[in-house]
């Protein structure tokens, strides 16, 4: 079974793609505290899809810029996720991210896949 459900809060709409294995959001452009409400969204969308066989992965491949409030939302999905029983897997960080979660200490917190997950792909 797959699906869509298009988030949009604050002018950023965040696909979630609910498929048999993985449950995906492909967060585009900027995360700041104007756009982290919409991701906040989506991953609160995502995670009630999810299951242990089902974790989320956040497709970063189309992140130019995430702030602490994009921060604040993974780290509050990721605990949520963790009481549920499953995982948040961050897929295709680039610089900037991967910098943000080194200089805060919270790389070592969630899984890294260096490759976008399959499905609809992010164009730039």
């Amino acid at each position: 079974m797959a699906g869509q459900l298009p988030q949009d809060a604050g002018g950023n709409g965040i696909d979630v793609e609910i498929l048999d294995h993985a449950v995906t959001i492909r967060p585009t452009g900027e995360i700041d505290i104007d756009t982290a409400p919409a991701l906040h969204l989506a991953l609160s969308e995502a995670l009630a899809h999810a299951s242990a066989a089902k974790p989320v992965a956040v497709d970063c491949s189309g992140l130019t810029f995430c702030d602490s409030s994009a921060l604040n939302a993974l780290l509050a999905a990721r605990r949520a996720a963790q009481e549920a029983g499953t995982v948040i897997r961050l897929a295709a960080p680039g610089p900037q991210l991967q910098r943000l979660l080194e200089m805060t200490g919270a790389r070592s917190l969630f899984p890294v896949d260096p490759d976008p997950p399959a499905g609809r792909q992010v164009r730039g």
